[in-house]
């Protein structure tokens, strides 16, 4: 973090990062009914490279990738692609916003995954939290209509599998640096869907190839965009900006895709927004007074 913070450009740049991420989620939306997932995460994989280099370059060189944490650096990835991967294909097969809303569980699951795999103490309130937000989450995959869809559970599941790769990068950031967290893993997410070509392949038109190279692009840049926030401001100031996504979201389902959302969807992302932001300040909290019933 530099000596003299902004809280205000790292909020600017925030908001930046999660309109890629937007953008780049209506694109994977668009060509995910007519290409399979793994072939949409090989471009996003291959070309995040592309400004995860500039940001390499630009905060240090090469020197960044050493590290002694190979297998660490695989189960990051192990997580992250199966979270890609289930993502792509809830993208594919439900509305925009609803897929964006389920995603904001993940915060959810890392704090109930921080105890058995991270040793942290989470108090009753936090662990209140989690119960309420997970009821947001049961709102918003309507039950009562089948929620028992397997796509709706695949769209969970992914929350799941992010929220592993985030424990598992938190073990990581111990030792490694931030490019060598996104490196290694656009790296694995290229060659693991890359080795599926193969046999999924579909030859995109020259339009789709320009789009699914914008995924890639938009999802590197991203990465770099957000590393960048977080050398301005800490997490406590930037989290809450993350739950805009649900407005891009929100219009770009309506205006592209034509698809309403139902006041349930709604009440839900609100019920998790506050549970995630009521975590995040206790966490905040607990690191200010480590004794603290949290």
């Amino acid at each position: 973090m530099p000596p003299a913070q902004s809280p205000l450009r790292g909020v600017a740049l925030m908001m930046i990062a999660v309109a890629l991420y937007s953008i780049m989620d209506a694109l994977v939306k668009g060509l995910a009914q007519i290409y399979h997932p793994f072939q949409v995460a090989f471009f996003r994989g291959l070309f995040a490279l592309v400004p995860i280099g500039v940001m390499i370059g630009l905060r240090g060189g090469v020197g960044q990738l050493a590290t002694r944490r190979i297998g660490g650096h695989a189960v990051r990835s192990a997580f992250g692609i199966v979270a890609l991967l289930s993502f792509f294909y809830a993208f594919g097969h439900m509305k925009l916003a609803d897929v964006v809303a389920i995603g904001f569980a993940a915060p959810l699951f890392i704090t109930a995954l921080s105890v058995p795999m991270l040793g942290e103490r989470v108090g009753w309130r936090r662990w209140t939290a989690v119960v309420v937000g997970f009821l947001g989450v049961i709102l918003i995959v309507d039950p009562g209509a089948g929620l028992l869809d397997p796509v709706a559970l695949i769209a969970l599941g992914a929350a799941l599998a992010y929220a592993l790769a985030v424990v598992t990068i938190r073990r990581l950031a111990a030792t490694e640096s931030n490019a060598a967290i996104v490196f290694y893993f656009s790296v694995a997410t290229a060659a693991v869907c890359g080795a599926m070509m193969p046999f999924l392949w579909i030859s995109p038109t020259l339009e789709h190839m320009a789009l699914l190279i914008l995924i890639g692009l938009l999802g590197g840049s991203a990465q770099y965009v957000m590393v960048e926030a977080f050398r301005w401001a800490p997490v406590s100031v930037l989290a809450p900006f993350d739950y805009t996504a649900i407005f891009w979201s929100l219009g770009f389902g309506y205006f592209i895709f034509g698809e309403t959302s139902s006041a349930e969807m709604l009440v839900g992302v609100a019920i998790i927004a506050a549970s995630g932001l009521y975590i995040l300040r206790r966490e905040t909290v607990r690191a200010r007074a480590p004794t603290a019933n949290s």
